[in-house]
């Protein structure tokens, strides 16, 4: 009992030293590809050092359900991969013990894990995400720093392209402002031989300063002279001039209740709230919609002041065949009614999109809700699945470092990917239930975790030709048999 439990130990102790080494790798290796995909946010804002900390930290809180299967994944199969190449995996069945033995402390880890991360994703998760997706949002609407290279036109400014040849002493020189704001045919363009830049004190606009220059403009939006063929403008010539212009260089967050009901930012039971609520609004608006319908549109039916038609027709017990009324009119009323019929489906089709446009808001914010409401358990469940697959695919192929793992664990973690973000899809787009599409990942890689454990259960390897050629000599020798007995 005492040398299983110092087993135990030890391997723990190799496993999570891995886990916390690949853990903080994944996360790198996702914080890059998230800062990659919001560079565009960050770059030339002039943000300082705290809102760009914040983003850090959020960002990372964001990924971290992400980065644990991967990390799982890639620990479970160094751990196993260098005990089987040490031959302690050997040394530990020979005495005995049994892989699911052996495995016992790490189940048991993971077992916390996969709860502390359905958790972290309950609770954690929505908070980082309202705070990150809030402050990108920010960081949108935040004007770029102004900083005006040389030689190269500058439109940091809206409706302004501003040129600058040179800089000497804070002057800016020979400087050519062309002015787009009252729209491209009512363009003005300044030139200046030097000018001087700086903010009002509220920093919310742009004072330029120009020196020695010229000015033109066109007078076309004044309406002047409109019979003429020509354009008129007018041409200023300055020794001083002084331009104010729109500039908010301050960093403006914003609210977040603005995401208050997003469904990133909402725990389980919120979650559930809203999409039972908003479900049964549908299904009201769904019905209503069409008792609607069926009392103002249809033939026989209440019009929309609640009277109604072909009162004769319904008097009269008779039967009437539509066809035989329509030819027996003539061939001036028969156009009237194939143009009022053709109208009257053109405004049904029109009635019925509309009906459809509105009820696919609220599809759309319940399928949305229920795809992060699964999501929150499969992330946690794909931890316990690599688990399965990583630990008894190490064993198996008896590989430890950072080469075959590495491989491994980044081709089952792309086919994951691609199987989860197809399942995705295929939920957004409507064409899967929400519970098909979201656990579609783990319904593939739940038989593979199974059949690895078995295979290292048993001592059998999966990468055996000799096998595997067996197999291909017996099937082909009764494909052989059957195709000469059918010849026979």
């Amino acid at each position: 009992m005492f040398h299983l439990r110092k087993i135990d130990t030890y391997i723990f102790k190799r496993f999570f030293t891995l886990f916390l080494m690949t853990f903080l790798i994944c996360i790198f290796i996702l914080l890059m590809q998230f800062l990659w995909k919001h560079v565009t946010e960050l770059v030339g804002k002039g943000i300082g050092w705290s809102v760009l900390s914040e983003f850090f930290i959020y960002a990372i809180f964001s990924i971290v359900p992400m980065a644990l299967p991967l990390a799982v994944l890639l620990a479970s199969l160094m751990t196993f991969g260098n005990l089987g190449e040490n031959f302690e995996l050997t040394a530990m069945k020979a005495a005995g013990i049994s892989l699911f033995r052996i495995m016992r402390p790490l189940i048991i880890f993971i077992s916390f894990l996969c709860v502390g991360a359905f958790y972290f994703s309950n609770y954690v998760l929505p908070i980082s995400q309202t705070k990150l997706w809030t402050l990108i949002f920010s960081l949108r609407q935040k004007s770029p720093e102004f900083d005006i290279p040389v030689g190269e036109f500058y439109s940091g400014i809206n409706g302004v392209n501003l040129y600058v040849r040179g800089k000497e002493n804070h002057l800016l020189k020979d400087l050519m402002i062309y002015d787009f704001s009252g729209g491209f045919e009512n363009a003005s363009v300044t030139v200046a031989d030097s000018g001087r830049v700086q903010f009002t004190k509220d920093n919310k606009y742009l004072l330029l300063s120009l020196y020695d220059g010229e000015s033109f403009e066109n007078l076309k939006n004044q309406g002047l002279n409109n019979s003429s063929s020509s354009i008129p403008y007018r041409r200023e010539t300055f020794k001083k001039k002084e331009i104010l212009m729109d500039f908010d260089s301050q960093f403006t967050r914003f609210d977040e209740s603005v995401l208050k009901d997003q469904h990133v930012s909402k725990n389980f039971k919120q979650l559930t709230q809203s999409i039972d609520s908003v479900s049964k609004q549908e299904d009201l608006k769904g019905t209503e919609q069409a008792k609607t319908l069926v009392r103002q549109r249809f033939l026989g039916r209440e019009t929309s002041n609640g009277t109604q038609l072909n009162d004769s027709l319904k008097k009269n017990k008779k039967e009437f065949n539509a066809d035989s009324l329509f030819l027996s009119l003539p061939q001036d009323a028969m156009i009237r009614v194939s143009n009022t019929a053709l109208e009257r489906a053109k405004t049904m089709k029109d009635v019925i999109e509309l009906n459809k446009m509105m009820l696919s808001e609220q599809e759309t914010y319940v399928t949305r809700h229920e795809i992060e409401r699964h999501r929150k358990f499969t992330l946690s469940f794909a931890c316990l699945i690599f688990f399965f697959i990583g630990a008894p695919l190490g064993a198996i192929i008896r590989k430890g470092g950072l080469g075959m793992p590495v491989v491994i664990s980044v081709v089952m973690f792309i086919i994951y990917y691609i199987i989860d973000n197809t399942g995705y899809k295929m939920v957004k787009e409507g064409l899967w239930l929400s519970y098909q599409g979201m656990w579609l990942s783990s319904f593939v890689l739940l038989p593979i975790g199974i059949f690895l454990t078995y295979k290292a259960v048993i001592d059998a390897t999966i990468v055996n030709t000799d096998q595997y050629i067996k197999i291909w000599n017996k099937l082909k020798t009764r494909f052989i048999s059957i195709t000469n007995n059918k010849t026979n």
